[in-house]
This record gives C-alpha cells, structure tokens and sequence, in this order.
C-alpha cells in the first residue's frame, strides 16, 4: 500500500534559523524523525512511500541518496574493512519517490501534487511527517476496508497539551482548574487512511483539514478511529527533547520494529463511523 508523507512545511516552531534543516530531518536517536515515521509503516509492510517535498527538499534528497545502513544496525567488517556484512538491514526493500510539490502549498494542495500517483489504488495511506505512534496500523486500514462508504480516515487522539483550562465565575473568581488533556475531546493525529475519491473534494487554494475533511461530514464520508495509546506530535524543540530523551532511556513505544527499544501496540483503537457519530464526535474529529 503506497503512503504519502507531508514533508514540505516550513516547520518555524522547529527552526533554527533560514538554513536550519526542515523539521521531518530533525535527529531522533541516530535517525531523522521522517525516517521514523517510514520505518514505522515498513514495519507494518508497506514500503511504498512518496514524499511531499518543498522546503529543505535538498536535505531530505541527500540523506536518501548517501544513506548509512551502518548507522542503526549491527555488522561485520572484514577484509581489511572492504568487506561489510550487514546482520539486518533498514532500507533495501523500500521504494521512494521524491516529488517536489512547492514551497508554500498547503497539505490539501501537496496531496493534489501526487494524484498520479495514488488515483488508481484501491486505498492509500497518508500522514504528517512528523508524529510518531504505536498504533497498530493493520487494524486502522481493516477497520476502514469495513466502512465501503468512507472516503478517509483520521487517527483520533486525546488532547495532549501540557496548559490548564480555568474555570470563571461572572465576578472574575476561578472557580476550577484542570489540565486540557482531561477534557473530552479528540484531537487529530494524522494517519490517515484514504480512498481516490478525496480528490473529488480538495480545492487549490485550500487545505485537506478542514476544509476538505468538512465537504466530507454531510456525505458521513469521514471516519475516526479513536486511540489513547501512545501518540506524540514533534511541533516544537521541547517535543523533540522529550523525544530523544525517551530514545536514550531505551523507551520508544512507537519503535514497534526494535524489541529493545519499542514495545507492543495496544489494541485499544474504536473506529467512529460517521452514522454514529454524535455531534460533539464529529466536531472533535476536524479538530487541528
């Protein structure tokens, strides 16, 4: 199954500077983020990807192109170091089609870009190239071959910002005071899970969420599968510490590949299919 990656956004909570590399290349452990988020649909069988470039397209093209299985695998050298046996490798049986699709497009428009490329499959995987989850992926796609009605799919997560919400009475008093990831509502978290006919709703000009996602709730065409296990966006330099913090303490949940390192997906995911969504569901899913 072939899988889109949005890999071309500017990434300014990310930045360093105008020549900073573009967020999906930011290191996690000894692998950029993007290569993370590809080796998890590998993991799952599918190694088809497209990647969505714009800025910083160059990094993403280099570090393919001159790629170090060596850097995250074991091996042995002989013959004086000319002879290299690898004991597992990461990328050979991947295939990468690098595709340029503007600086300033928006997902919807990035989407648009590869249409070619994705217009006669049965059902595509798309993400943001810059989450990481142990969602176990085989069961989204199973559950959204079981909706024939839906166009796309979103994976549907808790809110996961650290700020509280408060609570005021008329007079100004707080009245409460609790964290935003105990309110009930979800937030989206990517992994989409698609059919060609999105392209019926996208627009130039426009964005996929919500603009086109929103053309789909009327037709009950949108679907979320909702998971409360292990989800985490790289938005700014803070989400990234805590990521490579987790990596160098060996706890990586979503490294389901590396049983050193990952661990087992929970299969607590419940798919949310438009007929039954109530409206408070429905408005959570275009949320973000």
């Amino acid at each position: 199954m072939k899988v889109v990656l949005f890999c071309g956004g500017l990434g300014m909570r990310m930045r360093e500077g105008p020549s900073s590399a573009p967020k999906p290349m930011n290191m996690i452990g000894d692998r950029p983020l993007l290569w993370h988020v590809m080796r998890y649909y590998a993991h799952f069988g599918h190694t088809d990807f497209i990647l969505c470039l714009g800025y910083g397209a160059a990094a993403v093209k280099d570090y393919f192109l001159h790629y170090d299985e060596t850097q995250s695998n074991d091996f042995t050298l002989t013959a004086g170091s000319r002879d290299i046996e690898m004991h597992r490798t990461d990328i050979h049986d991947w295939k990468i089609s690098f595709i340029d699709t503007g600086l300033h497009s928006s997902i919807g428009e990035r989407l648009m870009r590869v249409r070619a490329l994705v217009e006669n499959e049965d059902i595509f995987l798309a993400n943001y190239a810059d989450t990481l989850t142990d969602a176990p992926l085989d069961e989204l796609v199973a559950r959204f071959r079981r909706a024939p009605n839906a166009v796309a799919s979103m994976l549907a997560v808790p809110p996961v910002s650290t700020h509280h919400l408060v609570d005021i009475a008329g007079s100004g008093e707080v009245t409460g005071v609790r964290p935003v990831s105990e309110m009930m509502q979800w937030e989206n978290g990517g992994y989409f899970v698609m059919r060609p006919g999105i392209f019926d709703v996208l627009r130039e000009g426009e964005d996929m969420v919500p603009q086109a996602f929103a053309r789909l709730v009327p037709q009950r065409q949108l679907l979320a599968q909702r998971y409360d296990g292990f989800w985490r966006a790289a938005d700014t330099f803070k989400d990234r510490a805590e990521l490579e913090d987790m990596f160098h303490r060996g706890q990586c949940p979503w490294m389901l590949w590396d049983p050193h390192r990952g661990g087992e997906s929970v299969l607590t995911v419940s798919a949310l299919i438009p007929e039954q969504a109530s409206p408070h569901d429905a408005d959570a899913a275009l949320a973000g």
